[in-house]
């Protein structure tokens, strides 16, 4: 929307540097498109409109608003994302049915991607010789057991400290105990 005003400073309405300025302020560049038209407001204010980069805001601005104080240069009054026609219209109503069928059909293509995707980490590990298992039994020997043939680390064990043994310490009775 771009008004006539009846009397308009000429330097409100190539304010666009200084509207740029504040709206570095708030918003990084990359949000900020080019000068949109103006609008003018009550007491001489301008608000000065750039197209909004934004994603989720279609249809929406950036909006400076402006003025000149009397014996002053123009200043900034106000920084603002308001929203251009049609910007808050619901989209098209689509029926249940055929959201619903969208869905179904995102839904079996993600499946069918994933299901490529674990064959290619199936064959990926039967390629991989580490992963065998047989090569980690031929491995093991007496010393790999305790007395009772149980790995000598077990869920009893932590960080290689056999907690059975603190146990059994711990019953054994003082001799300073008796005094």
């Amino acid at each position: 929307m771009t008004s006539t005003p009846e009397s308009v400073d000429d330097r409100l309405l190539s304010a666009h540097d200084l509207a740029r300025a504040a709206l570095h302020e708030v918003t990084p560049a990359s949000t900020i498109g080019e000068p949109a038209g103006y609008t003018l407001e009550d007491g001489g204010v301008v608000s000065l409109r750039f197209y909004n980069r934004l994603a989720g805001y279609p249809n929406w601005f950036w909006t400076v608003s402006v003025a000149v104080v009397e014996g002053a240069e123009p200043t900034v009054l106000e920084v603002e994302l308001l929203p251009g026609d049609g910007a808050l219209l619901a989209p098209e109503w689509v029926p249940w049915a055929e959201r619903l069928a969208d869905y179904q059909a995102a839904q079996a293509a993600l499946a069918e991607a994933d299901d490529d995707d674990a064959e290619e980490d199936i064959d990926d590990l039967e390629e991989d010789d580490d992963l065998d298992g047989d090569d980690d039994l031929d491995d093991l020997d007496a010393a790999d057991f305790d007395d009772d043939g149980s790995p000598i680390l077990h869920s009893g064990d932590v960080d290689g400290v056999d907690i059975d043994e603190l146990d059994e310490a711990a019953e054994e009775p003082d001799d300073d105990e008796d005094d």
